[in-house]
């Protein structure tokens, strides 16, 4: 990045609490920085990233480790996975896969759980007590009969 270059884009950047570096250029409607590279529209916090670390490899993204979307500051950056960056999120898919054992308290481990066709782990101890309570209510109703 040359010097002019990167005095323009500093200039449209305040300290934010966290030591992020905010952008006071235009935010698209989802909180992400956008600046006009070469006439190219580009998200701020990749040109950053490029500008102050190093070339974005084409299979990865850059997460926001401060989960602030308009925050360029390249020590907050960190270039990963696409699948790394949702699971460090606060998604529902995030947070369901960071989830050690099932609502019942039973680990997630490799005796215990199964993956759904829908690919969703599921606790095989839970399934089998539904199955004997299902049995057991059947057994119940045959024995009244």
């Amino acid at each position: 990045m040359c010097t002019g270059w990167a005095d323009r884009f500093l200039a449209t950047v305040t300290d934010a609490p966290g030591g992020c570096w905010q952008w006071t250029g235009y935010l698209m409607p989802n909180g992400y920085a956008r600046i006009s590279v070469d006439g190219e529209r580009r998200y701020a916090h990749r040109v950053a990233y490029e500008a102050f670390v190093a070339p974005i490899p084409d299979d990865l993204v850059i997460d926001h480790l401060c989960r602030n979307r308009g925050c360029v500051n390249p020590e907050h950056l960190d270039a990963v996975t696409q699948r790394v960056n949702v699971l460090r999120g606060q998604s529902y898919a995030a947070a369901r896969a960071r989830q050690v054992a099932c609502i019942r308290g039973h680990r997630f481990d490799n005796a215990n759980t199964y993956r759904a066709t829908n690919g969703t782990r599921k606790c095989r101890r839970c399934r089998a007590n539904a199955r004997n309570r299902a049995r057991n209510r059947q057994g119940a109703t045959c024995a009244a009969a």
